[in-house]
């Protein structure tokens, strides 16, 4: 079972992954590979109010209750076009160099949504970024449109995952 689990782990974070869970749980995983130690991947992704710094996505990411690193912490993320997204930190592993949080309120067409982002050595010398997330439509109609359906939701997520993690390969990489 460990065994299995371990390459099933190992093969989601070496490809991108999205697909669907019955019933209606759906699932992304992208990785980006970057030439930087994994103590120097962590400290850029680290910090639960940081991801305004390395995702170009969004205009500002502050604390509004707690700290980095400790449970429950709440953070109010300012989509660049101005939509605000609440998330909690609902774990976090310095030494395991990963962390767990849940949206509590959004204008996405998405509920129920848990992440996970965590960083990795590689036997290359390389260092892999995994972000993954489980959500599920809000949109529970048979025929939604399509930026609500399964799709359109796991193109939306898919995108804010590539966008994050193309950038942190450019700055890591020391090419921005």
């Amino acid at each position: 079972m460990r065994l299995t689990l371990t390459l099933f782990t190992l093969g989601a974070l070496v490809t991108g992954t999205a697909c669907a869970d019955p019933p209606g749980r759906l699932h992304v995983v992208e990785t980006v590979q970057v030439k930087a130690s994994v103590d120097q991947a962590w400290a850029a992704v680290k910090d639960f109010d940081g991801l305004a710094k390395w995702h170009p996505g969004f205009a500002s990411d502050q604390l509004t209750k707690g700290s980095n690193g400790k449970v429950g912490a709440m953070r109010k993320l300012t989509i660049k076009d101005g939509p605000v997204i609440v998330e909690r930190l609902t774990a976090y592993d310095e030494a395991g160099h990963s962390y767990h949080y849940r949206i509590v309120a959004s204008p996405l067409p998405i509920t129920d949504y848990e992440s996970r982002i965590a960083v990795h050595a590689l036997s290359n010398g390389m260092t892999v970024v995994a972000w993954s997330g489980t959500f599920r439509r809000k949109n529970a109609a048979d025929n939604p449109p399509e930026a609500e359906s399964d799709a359109g939701v796991i193109k939306l997520v898919t995108g804010v995952y590539r966008g994050g993690l193309d950038n942190l390969k450019k700055m890591l990489d020391g090419g921005g």
